[in-house]
């Protein structure tokens, strides 16, 4: 095979691009930097000068500069910055968020390139905007499609639709400290989004077909054969997740037990079904290599039946990442090039990159890449550890020490975005890998059956067994609720120091030396200076109003203590339930209680009057600041003549006619008046 090398130029370039990514993101997103063409233009300019100049000056030398190699990663660092900047709403030519149009509601006419999760109202679609009022645009929005019992018609992926819509920006969260699913959706080049009804569309027409249409029909047309079948509903939602990566039709109760199980992953087609899959396909298809030229056939037609399971797959973003790191694994035993895996990672890394920069930003993207790196480079030393002397005691320390590795990788960025650690993880790997890569052949075989209605009843019940098996041990695990450490406070600036820290404590236990001493004595201090940062920057205290529809929600924060003012009309804790919960967790709340809501408190030098249904309020009392709950019906002029606030807010508790007539009166006024449901919550510092 040839001397193995790890190739630290793949390294430098991936690295510089994904920089680069997230300094044009951090631009755009966090600095309000409008990037237009103008910005695009000097940057791609700047990358031509400075690619001439390298030519230049190091065409006749033989070994370059170290100005050279800062000169060649600054452009790498560009061209990813370049790379993203190009697809933004701003830059890109056409773009329908960039087109005025004289008519109120336009018609636009769509073409749906994915089928999302649908809510409790809508179905939802990603669909690519092709003309606007017969005019070619480009640019991908969200459509929320209400949910219809009389309309049985079911649109698919390649549907062209002509519907009458305005697009209307994406609506970020209300409260603070929420997941932000207009900014998810931007990661995912989506700028927009249309509420219909059946009634709003036009006219419908079959697109021209594309592969992801033909995956998303081969996929339906399987899970509808899966349906006929003697497989359970949940465990029929566990071979579409295995399988068909379809997870829609899984349980809610189910999918939260595989969460709270650490076994999550197994339910997403990922790195891990491909790596099985590969593994499999290598030993299947081994006979090969003793045939002329077999080693090459082997390779392309593993590639081959590697990339028909992503079609198999809907080719869903982690499965065509997965597919594609591993398809260059088989190129480079196609071509029999000295390789290592690093640099294997990493080309795959950097291609992807520069096919799809706002993958950076996908969750599944950073935990796949880490967990992957983690396991090459920790995994080998975990192993050597202990010497196995039995085959199924082999098998069972290299799945533990695969299963620590990557969880090591992805500790500090998955306590970052799920807050929780599953303390039994590796029970639940110890277990379920080694039945994985049967369940995921018996998959397979199952839906080529199912496919042309050969399944045999024998076989689908004795396959419906083990995964009615494999789930009830799954519930069992997530129901060991001491060993599920949730509602953990870890911040951005704890994710860097983890990752200090993890490196710093691995590469001493690798090799000890004064200078990795060192390096570890700092990053412990550094994690603790974090901590100490963090907690002291959270450390302030606030009035807040929460937006909930129907639901008064107001509360003080003193430093790391949280107080809940309710009413009498609430039931139940609000402590674990929305909004509360994610506002507790980022915010490192320790301590937690709920009190009545006064009609009137102070906090620092504001006076503020709670006024509910009632409408009864004190006359004689200087009041700062009025929060309307519960549709009181009072007299807003009168009460402002009375009162004289310098503030008026209304939750989301009033009704939508009386926030409409006390919005006209503070107009009146001249006075601030600040509504929950329109301009998210209100805090007060």
């Amino acid at each position: 095979m040839g001397v193995r090398f790890i190739n630290s130029t793949v390294v430098g370039f991936a690295s510089c691009v994904a920089l680069g990514i997230v300094a044009a993101y951090s631009c755009n997103t966090y600095l309000n930097w409008t990037i237009g063409f103008t910005d695009l233009f000097v940057l791609l300019s700047f990358l031509a000068v400075v690619s001439c100049i390298l030519w230049r000056i190091n065409r006749k030398r033989l070994i370059p500069s170290h100005l050279f190699s800062i000169l060649v990663y600054t452009v790498y660092f560009g061209i990813g910055a370049a790379n993203y900047i190009a697809r933004l709403p701003t830059t890109t030519l056409n773009h329908f968020s960039q087109i005025e149009t004289s008519n109120a509601v336009p018609l636009l006419q769509l073409k749906l390139k994915e089928q999302l999760k649908p809510d409790r109202y809508n179905t939802k679609y990603i669909a690519e905007i092709v003309s606007v009022n017969s005019t070619k645009t480009t640019g991908k929005l969200l459509v929320n499609l209400r949910k219809d019992t009389l309309s049985t018609s079911r649109l698919t992926v390649d549907k062209q639709l002509l519907v009458s819509a305005s697009p209307m920006p994406l609506r970020a969260p209300k409260n603070p400290n929420q997941f932000n699913y207009a900014r998810y959706m931007q990661q995912q080049g989506v700028y927009g989004e249309i509420r219909i009804q059946q009634r709003d569309i036009l006219q419908q027409t079959d697109g021209r077909k594309t592969l992801k249409g033909i995956s998303e029909r081969i996929r339906n047309y399987l899970i509808s054969n899966l349906k006929k079948s003697a497989l359970d509903t949940d465990e029929r939602s566990i071979v579409q997740a295995l399988v068909l990566g379809q997870r829609k039709d899984i349980d809610p109760s189910l999918y939260e037990a595989y969460a709270a199980a650490g076994a999550i992953h197994i339910l997403a087609v990922s790195g891990l079904h491909v790596g099985i899959l590969y593994l499999f396909l290598m030993s299947l298809l081994k006979p090969l290599v003793y045939l002329t030229h077999g080693k090459t056939a082997r390779s392309i037609l593993i590639l081959l039946l590697l990339w028909t399971f992503a079609v198999l797959a809907g080719l869903s973003p982690s499965v065509v990442r997965a597919v594609t790191m591993f398809s260059f694994f088989s190129l480079a035993t196609a071509l029999n090039r000295p390789t290592n895996s690093y640099n294997t990672l990493f080309l795959s890394f950097l291609l992807l990159l520069l096919v799809k920069p706002n993958w950076l930003f996908h969750v599944g993207f950073q935990l796949s890449y880490l967990a992957v790196f983690f396991i090459l480079w920790l995994q080998p030393k975990l192993f050597k550890l202990y010497r196995p002397r039995y085959y199924l005691d082999r098998m069972f320390w290299g799945i533990f020490t695969v299963t620590i590795a990557a969880q090591a990788g992805i500790v500090p960025l998955s306590l970052y975005y799920f807050h929780q650690f599953p303390g039994l993880f590796f029970l639940t790997n110890l277990v379920v890998l080694p039945v994985l890569g049967v369940l995921l052949a018996g998959g397979l075989v199952l839906v080529f059956l199912a496919a042309f209605d050969w399944l045999p009843n024998y076989f689908a019940i004795a396959y419906n067994f083990m995964v009615g098996q494999l789930n009830q041990f799954i519930r069992w695990v997530a129901r060991q609720e001491l060993f599920l450490f949730e509602d953990i406070y870890f911040t951005a600036a704890h994710v860097a120091a983890g990752y200090f820290l993890l490196i710093a404590c691995l590469l001493l236990w690798k090799r000890m030396s004064l200078n990795r001493i060192l390096l570890a004595l700092v990053s412990v201090c550094t994690i603790i200076s974090v901590s100490i940062w963090t907690r002291s920057q959270h450390a302030t205290n606030e009035f807040i109003v929460f937006h909930k529809s129907r639901v008064p929600l107001i509360g003080i924060k003193h430093g790391m203590q949280f107080q809940l003012l309710r009413s009498d009309t609430l039931s139940g804790s609000f402590e674990h339930r929305f909004p509360l919960k994610g506002y507790r967790i980022q915010n490192g709340i320790s301590q937690y209680t709920e009190v009545r809501t006064p009609t009137v408190f102070k906090f620092r030098d504001q006076t503020i009057l709670v006024l509910d249904s009632l409408g009864i309020y004190p006359t004689n009392t200087s009041i700062d600041i009025v929060v309307l709950t519960h549709s009181p019906k009072v007299n807003l002029d009168r009460l402002i003549q009375r009162l004289k606030p310098t503030q008026i807010l209304a939750d989301g508790s009033n009704y939508r006619t009386y926030v409409d007539r006390w919005r006209a009166t503070c107009k009146n006024k001249k006075l601030p008046f600040h509504h929950t449901g329109t301009k998210g919550a209100f805090t007060l510092k």
